[in-house]
């Protein structure tokens, strides 16, 4: 090292910092490691902080001080500091924050070890003037966190374009910079003041000039006093809150000058992106930190500054926060979420073209938004009910349309998840923290300590009383098994409030029924051999929880004697009570179980063991009911059965893909397992047509299709970056529905097509095409036609148009008086539709979609319900748009009785037909020589599925071997070592049906027409 050359220069910007000022400097004094400078820049305080640095450099020459006469801001201090220092290192330290003792050592040692442009180090949050504690430690826990060594490229994105919101911190402090690099970075800086976020813009030059950082936050130097400068959680004023934000602009707007010089992609893609973390952290501090009173003002006033569109996603984003937080709680008085969502649109009204940000971000909060105003109103009815039945669950599932059946989500103090519609154990009074051990018990002690009611009964999300008067099948633990949670089992089950109340009111306990232990369960007989016979449960915790309770109330010794060593009893957990008697039974309960609790180690339990507590409570229930039958309390009892469904959970619902700010075309098929080399075939004519400025949400409704036929999909087709695949089950929509097709042509799937209002609610639009189509055209134009205010758009069926005019007049009979349609020369064919999801949701239900289907008069199906119940609201589209071609001749045949126009229409779209429709029995996997084949198998040559559909036209096209053998009449032009004698002959002889369909096949292949 030179002499008088220090490693380390440490820049001190000081400003009023007089009370910090010595407090800082004698921790750098304090280090272990000498070779060190420190620049304190004095930027014109008014206090006494010159004198401060004054002192210490005359006591210590190694500290300098440079006092500037006029006040320009903490960046052109550091500016000004850097451009005086010397060390081969720059590290910056603020007044009023300090060096650990052996920070500059460590530091030392490790850049030897990586030698980095930048050395990132952690730090120690201390707060002050009252900060909270743990925001301190959440702070601190980011600040520290581990990140691997980084090139440059890696840097700027971790810190700047990573989809976390937070991304790696840019802070200046608690780094070390090479010298020359640090120098060079900050002379290339802007003149201009700076604060309030000016480490952002700092970091990205410093950054963009490095090209390796290395980390170790193990070593904790920089002492962070969080509370002291502007990070602070007191209350700020509307007119200091605009003020940071003109601070904040100016950073990014500097930022985005140093992008534009640099040049680079990724430069400016960092500093496009601070702008957006910039104006997240502002408004954060909008919401903690300016008064309630001045919110909705200092948001619009704020507008002006960071932007409209910007302000207004904020805003929703934090009425989608708050109203996601909120659900699950009773909110008698308007939330101020509500508020800001309104400013949010009213700042929008004269918006032309919001932000795909703006659109997902509002879209997100006016969900939350219903969710919450829905669970109000539904809290509301049920607070009013005076039979309430808690369903403890765990995670979101299927509910009853209910007010007596109340779901309540049970371990919500420790889960971040909400549910619409639940109540939640952590609300008011609760032991939500206990779940692990308690299990639903907090849904009951929540209910004893929170909720009014005349009858308070529990059940499960899978497990339900059957309110019925019939008596159902049971398995050998005693459970009727059903499927779903829907209408038709609160049919069978009598789930409907009416008769649940009905029932409840003429009983004291309700409980699932008392079985004998030797004939469910496996036999064992009783409930300690039960007990004993649970591999996971510990004999000795059900021995002491019969003493804990012998002791707190010997007077229950007999009856828990007499049940322990009995063969009846009843499980769950599940009861309905009186009022009277479900506030005594959680008197007894509860701190039985809290004695247990806290004489028990559960350090060692495996997960289910740890549950023991919830199934000590099933034996205390019987043993509580078994001690007030013997002493005569004269409850009447009733017992019902447990219905278990073992599908309880909803249907998984289609979240709006990342479009990369595209606009998205939804585009929704239905197939089958069998069907999948088609529909990979269709999909990818449709893909590789279309527009790459457009996103393509492509959804695949299903029921059988196996997980490896979807991933062969998925790789094949992740050729497109302006398209998401994915796979949706519609098992659960269709159950208990009698579906079934007229026409051998048509399959199950084909009604699919009336689920995709509910399958996609997010979605106002969507095209609906068939797996038999090739699309030569963008499908976007399709998808951009105006439909106006009808319920869908689609090309006239010339087919069914032309047997109208068949003399027989048996179509149109059937037209007019099965379909009751007014003109059935407007019938379309339904193999591509432009859906308006939003108009058709107002319009019908599923239900009544699927009812209509279920019709057996209906000779094609879904397609004769579209036409029946659509009709007057169809937009007609043109006919390229749905070219069926010539199945077995029916353009001569056929298609010439349709109305003149009609057939003129048809004709002229042949010649340049946006989508071809393979209606019909005559497909190109069955002949590949039908209408418009080779155009089908030019896309399907390209797909993954092609020797499939190769096999599928072989097989369909099975031989009949003649009862003769064909001779040749002249030599064979191969030789008889030829694998076509040897193999080919045998199973496909000359002259067979097999043989000519091999040579179809072979024409395909080589692409001839």
């Amino acid at each position: 090292m030179i002499d008088n050359m220090p490693f380390f220069s440490i820049v001190i910007p000081c400003y009023n910092s007089e009370e910090y000022l010595s407090e800082c400097l004698e921790s750098i004094i304090a280090q272990d490691f000498d070779q060190w400078e420190a620049i304190v820049i004095n930027d014109a305080s008014t206090d006494g902080s010159l004198a401060v640095a004054s002192r210490f450099s005359a006591q210590d020459g190694r500290i300098r001080v440079l006092d500037k006469t006029m006040n320009e801001g903490l960046h052109l201090a550091r500016k000004s500091g850097t451009a005086l220092s010397r060390g081969e290192y720059i590290l910056f330290l603020d007044s009023d924050d300090a060096f650990e003792k052996t920070t500059l050592h460590k530091i030392y040692s490790e850049i030897e070890q990586s030698n980095p442009d930048i050395l990132r180090f952690g730090l120690i949050c201390k707060e002050q003037n009252g900060m909270d504690d743990h925001a301190a430690r959440e702070f601190e826990t980011w600040a520290n966190a581990d990140s691997p060594e980084s090139s440059q490229e890696e840097l700027l994105t971790s810190t700047f374009t990573s989809k976390s919101e937070y991304g790696r911190d840019w802070h200046v402090t608690h780094k070390a910079f090479r010298g020359d690099i640090c120098r060079k970075a900050f002379s290339s800086m802007t003149t201009s003041r700076l604060e309030r976020a000016e480490d952002s813009y700092e970091f990205l030059v410093l950054a963009s000039m490095s090209e390796h950082e290395s980390s170790n936050t193990r070593i904790r130097g920089y002492i962070y006093n969080i509370g002291r400068g502007v990070t602070s959680n007191r209350t700020i004023s509307p007119e200091r809150f605009l003020s940071d934000a003109d601070q904040m602009k100016a950073c990014w707007i500097e930022a985005q000058h140093f992008a534009d010089s640099m040049g680079t992609l990724l430069v400016r893609e960092s500093a496009s992106c601070l702008k957006t973390k910039l104006i997240f952290s502002l408004m954060n501090e909008w919401k903690d930190r300016v008064d309630d009173d001045y919110k909705l003002e200092t948001a619009e006033s704020v507008s002006s500054i960071i932007g409209i569109d910007e302000t207004a996603t904020e805003l929703m984003r934090f009425a989608r926060d708050d109203a996601y937080a909120m659900l699950g709680r009773f909110v008698p008085s308007s939330p101020s979420f509500l508020d800001w969502a309104n400013l949010a649109e009213e700042l929008m009204q004269d918006i032309q073209t919001p932000s795909a940000s703006y659109i997902q971000m509002k879209n997100a909060a006016l969900n939350h938004i219903r969710e919450f105003t829905e669970s109000q109103r539904i809290h509301a009815n049920q607070e009013k009910q005076d039979v309430k039945i808690l369903v403890s669950a765990h995670k979101n599932t299927n509910v009853f349309h209910s007010t007596v059946l109340q779901p309540i989500h049970v371990g919500a103090k420790n889960s971040s998840i909400r549910f619409p519609y639940f109540w939640r154990d952590d609300d008011g009074e609760n032991i939500s923290e206990k779940n692990a051990r308690y299990c639903e018990l907090t849904a009951q002690y929540w209910a004893w300590k929170n909720i009014d009611a005349e009858y308070y009964g529990f059940c499960h999300y899978r497990r339900y009383f059957d309110f019925s008067n019939v008596e159902h099948e049971e398995n050998m633990f005693g459970e009727v098994i059903d499927n779903y949670i829907d209408e038709e089992s609160a049919k069978e089950y009598a789930l409907i409030d009416e008769s649940i109340i009905n029932t409840v009111k003429q009983f004291d306990v309700i409980t699932t029924p008392f079985s004998d232990l030797k004939k469910i369960i496996n036999k064992h007989g009783t409930p300690q051999a039960l007990w004993e016979a649970a591999p996971l449960l510990h004999d000795d915790d059900l021995e002491r929880c019969y003493r804990i309770l012998c002791k707190m109330h010997p007077d229950y010794q007999e009856d828990a004697d007499a049940f322990l060593d009995g063969h009846q009893a009843c499980f769950c957990n599940m009861f309905i009570m009186k009022k009277a008697i479900f506030f005594d039974y959680c008197e007894w309960l509860f701190p039985i179980l809290e004695e247990f609790d806290k004489s028990t180690d559960y350090s060692t339990y495996s997960k289910e063991a740890l549950r023991t507590p919830g199934h000590l409570s099933e034996r205390l229930l019987n043993i509580y009911l078994m001690h007030h039958r013997r002493i005569g309390s004269n409850w009447k009892f009733k017992e019902l059965q447990c219905v278990h469904f073992t599908n309880p959970e909803p249907a998984p619902q289609l979240e709006l893909p990342n479009s990369h700010g595209k606009p998205v075309i939804p585009v929704v098929f239905a197939a089958d397992n069998n069907y999948v080399p088609q529909l990979t075939t269709t999909i990818y004519s449709a893909i590789k047509n279309a527009n790459s400025d457009r996103f393509y949400d492509v959804i695949v409704l299903q029921q059988d299709i196996a997980g490896d036929e979807q991933e062969r999909m998925w790789r094949f087709f992740e050729q497109f970056p302006n398209m998401s695949l994915r796979f949706l089950n519609v098992k659960r929509e269709l159950s208990g529905y009698d579906l079934s097709t007229n026409n051998a042509h048509i399959s199950i799937e084909t009604y699919y097509r009336f689920l995709i209002q509910q399958l996609l609610p997010n979605y106002d639009k969507v095209l609906y095409l068939d797996s038999d189509i090739i699309i030569v055209g963008d499908i976007a134009k399709l998808y951009d036609i105006d439909l106006q205010d009808n319920l869908l758009g689609a090309v006239r069926d010339i087919d069914f148009l032309g047997n109208l005019n068949v003399k027989h007049g048996k179509r149109m009979s059937y037209a007019r008086d099965v379909l009751k349609m007014k003109n059935p020369y407007d019938y379309f064919q339904a193999g591509v539709l432009v859906l308006n999801t939003k108009g058709m949701r107002n319009r019908y239900s599923i239900g009544q979609w699927l009812t209509y289907a279920s019709n057996p008069n209906y000779i094609y199906n879904d397609q004769d319900v579209l036409n029946a119940y659509c009709e007057g609201k169809v937009l007609y589209l043109p006919w390229e748009w749905n070219v069926v071609h010539d199945c077995g001749g029916r353009v001569g045949n056929l298609f010439t009785q349709a109305p003149n126009d009609v057939y003129d229409a048809y004709v002229k779209s042949r010649s340049n037909p946006q989508i071809i429709h393979y209606a019909g029995y005559q497909k190109p996997w069955v002949d590949p020589d039908c209408d418009y084949a080779s155009m089908y198998w030019d896309y399907a040559r390209e797909t993954p599925f092609y020797e499939r559909l190769i096999k599928r036209v072989i097989l369909a096209n099975e031989p009949q071997i003649p009862e003769d053998v064909f001779l040749p009449k002249h030599e064979r032009a191969v030789g008889e070592d030829n694998p076509i004698r040897k193999f080919v002959d045998p199973l496909m002889p000359i002259g067979s049906r097999r043989r000519d369909a091999l040579k179809a096949v072979a024409r395909v292949i080589r692409g001839r027409r």
